[in-house]
């Protein structure tokens, strides 16, 4: 049973880099036991056992980091991309929203985080519902009353306007900021491959694929950006722009990209890094798309 903070909250996040206390993961070894790299659209570098041996080391970085880790589940249930828990629930300190996924295979997940949800006792604010589409991976909290989410082939204006009614009676407001194809409908570009938050006031983004509002959003907001190398972005197909605050300005990042680091320490940030050639490369999928923030302080 999870241990209560000194306040006695046990859920709650509507920061991008509070302190990480509570966060929900599935075992590498578990999702994806039996992928196949076509059927999930994994790349040639897949391999699994080297996947889970990959994910338990960050694992081990996020559980150094003081946050107690949640399992979603270790049922046999073939569902590979289930590893990548941030993307079928969104928390908020109202309790969780049941996200609706827009990769076909991905569609079972949501229910496994509402299960979750309840084992927890976590209340569900409520639910995005077909024709509606959102994943974790296009919302970004800009600050606690400001939600952006990107518009693409993942998330639709339906799922966006749902996510709006269930979230402005609390005083949130919802902004849809529209993202480009860039390599296809089969790939996953969200708002969150471009943009990872390091601080409530520093961000480190890929600022020629940023939506151009979302980028004077963050100007305005007072929000200092961090130009992740170039090279490296392309590189790991945007992967090494895709890193997980355990508390302001401590990160956890994939391991083999010196200079987009480099930059991260330039701004007074530590880095941690694993290697996830096999993982994150491979699966589309960096070190926030491995973990759904429960709780953040």
């Amino acid at each position: 049973m999870f241990r209560e903070n000194l306040v006695g909250k046990t859920y709650g996040s509507q920061s991008m880099a509070g302190p990480l206390k509570r966060v929900l993961m599935r075992s590498a070894s578990s999702a994806m036991r039996h992928a196949g790299a076509a059927e999930w659209h994994y790349g040639p570098g897949f391999e699994a056992q080297r996947a889970a041996a990959q994910h338990d080391h960050l694992t081990q970085l996020v559980a150094a980091s003081g946050a107690e880790i949640e399992w979603l589940t270790d049922t046999d249930d073939g569902l590979a991309d289930s590893v990548f828990t941030h993307d079928p629930s969104l928390m908020t300190d109202h309790g969780a929203i049941i996200l609706s996924m827009g990769k076909a295979l991905r569609r079972p997940e949501p229910g496994l985080h509402e299960a979750a949800y309840k084992r927890m006792d976590i209340p569900v604010l409520g639910r995005i519902e077909h024709p509606g589409q959102i994943e974790g991976g296009d919302c970004v909290w800009v600050d606690a009353s400001t939600l952006a989410v990107g518009r693409g082939v993942r998330t639709n204006q339906d799922g966006i306007q749902q996510l709006a009614n269930l979230l402005s009676p609390k005083g949130i407001q919802v902004y849809g900021f529209d993202l480009p194809l860039w390599h296809g409908e089969e790939a996953c570009l969200h708002l969150m491959s471009v943009i990872s938050p390091l601080a409530d006031d520093l961000a480190l983004v890929y600022s020629p694929l940023l939506p151009a509002p979302f980028y004077q959003m963050l100007r305005t907001r007072g929000i200092k950006l961090v130009e992740g190398d170039a090279d490296e972005f392309m590189a790991s197909n945007g992967l090494s722009l895709n890193v997980l605050p355990t508390a302001p300005h401590q990160v956890i990042a994939v391991a083999g990209f010196p200079r987009t680091a480099a930059a991260m320490e330039a701004a007074g940030c530590t880095v941690s890094t694993f290697e996830a050639d096999a993982l994150c490369i491979a699966c589309e999928g960096g070190p926030t798309c491995l973990t759904r923030p429960v709780l953040r302080q």
